[in-house]
């Protein structure tokens, strides 16, 4: 495959989407574009592109331009690229969160005389960022959304779907609207959620104090996702605005019938309601990766002596496992803690589950 293609963005996403395509096309040119001059040394040096755009005007040259920028941004730049003399089968597509908007402006911007649109959404991430966290297997076993909206389009992502056959990722088709509606419900609306409920602790600890040190086990893991970006997301819950106010209202919904079941001391309805929410949720699929970046976390109980941190890494490190976080959720002299390491896949975390196993020889364990 002889052609060119123009990645805008150079953090974790549009890295790892070049890094793909050069590992299953080592003959694609890659040109990398970002407004951090910094950003753009590193991925030249890292092999991550083949050569650097000085502007936006390299736009012309390209076979594939693809938008890996916040959504706000990904708008200003379309209208920008827009109005240069591209090739007239030029594919352009984003990775963005949202797809209403993006949609409607890549349908009106570009017709048949300067390029195809198609919305793209890959459902995969990382707790790291930047170019130096990109890697070519990020989007393995990912759901990797595509949303044309015209025969053309439909052409258009066909086209792409080669492109990025190296992303080893399942490809969808979906209306952008549906995509929305979708990620509103498994995505923007558990990140609000899972802010709401930290506000909510931040507000008690000025009456309680020890608010903090309690939440700091289970109540700090089942909210990591409120660590995100806040900029980015402020822009996605904008750009997502219709479908999360009906999220609002039917959650307000649930919560008063929870709240009723509770006024009520109505057990068996009580019982019921989690039984229901158990039994979806341990139908998940537990190895497909989803809207949010999933954990793979592996905890090791370790005797409390000095070094025992070092230890378990130094094994690690001789097997090449990269570890993304490392915590001490419990340590007490005399007896065993626990040492919870997080990694980028499960691949990693099984090999170091073997790792640690038979080296260390300390007992491992998940928690799903």
């Amino acid at each position: 495959m002889q052609k060119s293609v123009l990645i805008l963005g150079l953090g974790l996403i549009g890295g790892s989407i070049a890094l793909s395509i050069k590992q299953e096309y080592p003959q694609v040119s890659i040109i990398g574009y970002d407004r951090d001059e910094n950003t753009l040394k590193a991925a030249k040096k890292l092999g991550v592109i083949d050569d650097k755009a000085e502007s936006i005007v390299a736009a012309e040259e390209a076979d594939y331009i693809i938008f890996s920028t916040p959504v706000i941004q990904t708008l200003e730049l379309m209208n920008q690229i827009s109005t240069l003399s591209l090739k007239r089968d030029v594919i352009i597509t984003d990775v963005g969160s949202t797809k209403g908007s993006i949609a409607a402006e890549g349908e009106r911007l570009f017709t048949g005389s300067n390029g195809v649109f198609v919305g793209g959404h890959p459902m995969a991430g990382s707790h790291k960022s930047g170019v130096t966290a990109a890697r070519a297997r990020l989007f393995e076993n990912a759901f990797y959304i595509l949303t044309p909206t015209s025969k053309e389009s439909a052409e258009a992502a066909e086209k792409l779907k080669v492109l990025l056959k190296g992303t080893n990722a399942h490809f969808i088709d979906l209306d952008p609207q549906q995509h929305d509606s979708l990620t509103g419900v498994i995505s923007h609306f558990p990140h609000v959620i899972a802010a709401g409920l930290v506000r909510q602790a931040e507000i008690l600890q000025e009456s309680q104090p020890l608010t903090s040190r309690l939440a700091a086990g289970g109540f700090r893991d089942i909210t990591r996702i409120a660590s995100s970006n806040p900029a980015m997301w402020r822009d996605i819950l904008l750009q997502n605005k219709e479908e999360l106010l009906k999220l609002f209202q039917q959650w307000q919904g649930e919560m008063d019938y929870v709240r009723t079941m509770i006024e009520e001391e109505d057990a068996a309805k009580i019982y019921t309601y989690f039984l229901e929410a158990k039994q979806f949720r341990d139908g998940l699929p537990v190895k497909t990766k989803g809207a949010i970046p999933a954990f793979y976390d592996l905890y090791v109980d370790v005797p409390d002596y000095p070094g025992i941190i070092s230890e378990i890494t130094g094994y690690l490190a001789e097997e090449e496992i990269s570890i993304t976080n490392i915590r001490i959720i419990e340590t007490r002299e005399e007896i065993y803690g626990v040492l919870r390491l997080s990694f980028q896949s499960e691949a990693d975390r099984m090999r170091a589950q073997r790792c640690i196993e038979t080296k260390a020889k300390y007992d491992t364990f998940f928690m799903e």
